[in-house]
């Protein structure tokens, strides 16, 4: 067993080429082999989001405060509020973030693949793109 305190990782700031707006990261898990588990726990200000991207394995979100929203490409956005988890497909194109006035804060689940990717990152999702949800 080993005991990762909080004291030893300290919340970083999501970079700009992932996100619009103030994002923090905080550091659950990163699996060492043969784990590929990968967990962080994102923590949006109202308005903030993540850039259109992929997961080639799959995602799993589990809101736990605030009021988000998630989109995949060709769909419209969805509400999500806290104790709402969200399934996401290995390879489907979607966004998440804060609603407009409300902070929101989800834990991030996701795994590697075989060459140690566990996310592909797109372009941002437009101010348009978000007010039209």
């Amino acid at each position: 067993m080993k005991i990762l305190s909080s004291k030893d990782r300290a919340s970083r700031k999501g970079p700009a080429d992932w996100f619009t707006g103030s994002v923090w990261l905080d550091e659950i898990a990163v699996g060492v082999e043969p784990s590929r588990l990968g967990a962080f726990r994102v923590s949006f200000e109202p308005g903030a989001r993540t850039a259109w991207h992929t997961h080639p394995v799959g995602q799993t979100l589990h809101v736990l405060t605030g009021s988000g929203l998630v989109q995949l490409e060709g769909q419209k956005a969805k509400e999500i509020h806290p104790g709402d988890t969200v399934v996401i497909a290995p390879n489907e194109r979607h966004w998440h973030g804060a609603s407009a006035n409300n902070t929101m804060v989800h834990l991030a689940i996701q795994e590697m693949d075989d060459q140690g990717v566990n996310v592909v990152w797109m372009e941002q999702v437009t101010d348009e793109e978000y007010i039209a949800r």
